[in-house]
């Protein structure tokens, strides 16, 4: 019974709970916030990777653009996206 495998039956008790406890009106809308913030996670680490090249390569450069960046909450999701000061850290360098 406690062999370590998760089987059908498990999954579907799992399942069932997760329904009773949560309600089936809220679990599209909790899917969906999920999906938002998997979405900005992906776009904050493709910036970070981003800036990492930059950096990489204007490492010779001891003065960095003050450009702003705009971060959004989801592709084409205008009303809830934000411009953004990137921070300075002169004693970095």
């Amino acid at each position: 019974m406690f062999g370590g495998k998760i089987g059908a039956p498990e999954i579907i008790l799992i399942l069932v709970v997760i329904i009773l406890l949560f309600g089936a009106k809220k679990l599209p809308d909790m899917a969906r916030s999920l999906g938002k913030s998997a979405r900005i996670l992906k776009s904050e680490a493709k910036a970070m990777k981003e800036e990492g090249k930059t950096s990489n390569q204007a490492s010779g450069s001891t003065e960095q653009s003050s450009a702003q960046r705009t971060i959004q909450a989801a592709p084409g999701d205008v009303s809830s996206s934000r411009p953004v000061n990137e921070p300075t850290d002169s004693a970095q360098r």
